[in-house]
């Protein structure tokens, strides 16, 4: 279909408009995908400016560079733009209200891409984990190695959503733009949500972790991380009071994904089908 360029993060500085714009103007690509976030929700209260920096500022020259140039941005947001306090799942239209500082960046960063004029697909997602990097799923997997227990938060709700499964997605959506743009003339643009289906709370997805894993054991394993036993069988659920931080967290963090089904006939799988493809994933 075309030539796929891949910029890391350590090959831009993210915290300098001038080296954004200039990036996205010696590629002159058809389609930019911005996966670059500062995503440390609780460090974000301590470093407003940074996070504004790569959340709002460097998302806004993109879209100006594509706005410029014609090109479609496609951009990841998140569940923390609303405030959690709805209590059937948000809808792309739902009034927003973010609790953090990480939440208001995004935001932002949102309003910024489509006040740009350029042609964008803002993919709002929750609760994204993957077998490598830093996030839930292996979080608990290190803690229930150490712990006989673990306690979680359980009055927190959301869809927890596979990092592949999203990557998957957006290559769909790339491809099906620019079949229209080819078609038609013109990008499809638009905001939308982008999750696993279903829901549960962080203690559930933990106490799915510990089953599934189990379950997944006995594969042959390529490293120690996914092929060691965990002492920790069971998950105690404990209130959002029970555990303060330093950001605060929606209670509802379950998004509608009727309208990129509607437009993109994109249906993810369940959270639950997810985490052991996930699983397997790691293990094979």
């Amino acid at each position: 279909m075309g030539e796929l360029l891949a910029i890391d993060i350590d090959q831009v500085d993210l915290t300098d408009p001038n080296a954004v714009s200039e990036t996205v103007r010696e590629f002159a690509p058809d389609v930019v995908v911005n996966a670059a976030a500062y995503t440390a929700v609780d460090k974000a209260e301590s470093e407003p400016e940074l996070a504004r920096a790569i959340n709002v500022g460097a998302p806004a020259q993109i879209a100006k560079e594509c706005a410029a140039t014609g090109a479609l941005m496609v951009h990841y947001s998140t569940d923390y733009v609303y405030d959690g306090s709805k209590t059937s799942p948000y809808e792309e239209d739902d009034a927003t209200g973010p609790l953090s500082v990480y939440g208001h960046t995004k935001l932002d960063g949102d309003q910024a891409i489509i006040a740009s004029g350029c042609a964008y697909i803002i993919l709002r997602t929750t609760w994204v984990y993957d077998v490598r990097g830093k996030n839930f799923l292996r979080t608990v997997l290190r803690l229930a190695r150490d712990n006989e227990e673990l306690r979680i938060v359980g009055d927190q709700f959301g869809a927890p959503t596979w990092a592949r499964m999203l990557a998957q997605s957006t290559a769909i959506i790339a491809a099906g733009s620019i079949e229209r743009k080819s078609t038609t003339g013109s990008w499809p643009s638009g905001l939308f949500h982008l999750t696993a289906a279903g829901q549960t709370s962080w203690a559930g997805f933990a106490q799915a972790i510990l089953e599934d894993y189990e379950d997944f054991i006995d594969w042959p394993a390529e490293t120690g991380e996914f092929g060691s036993p965990l002492r920790a069988k069971r998950v105690v659920e404990i209130t959002t009071e029970d555990y303060p931080t330093p950001a605060r967290r929606p209670r509802n963090s379950v998004l509608s994904n009727a309208r990129i089904q509607a437009d993109f006939g994109i249906v993810l799988p369940d959270w639950r089908a997810q985490l052991r493809l996930a699983l397997q994933d790691a293990i094979r």
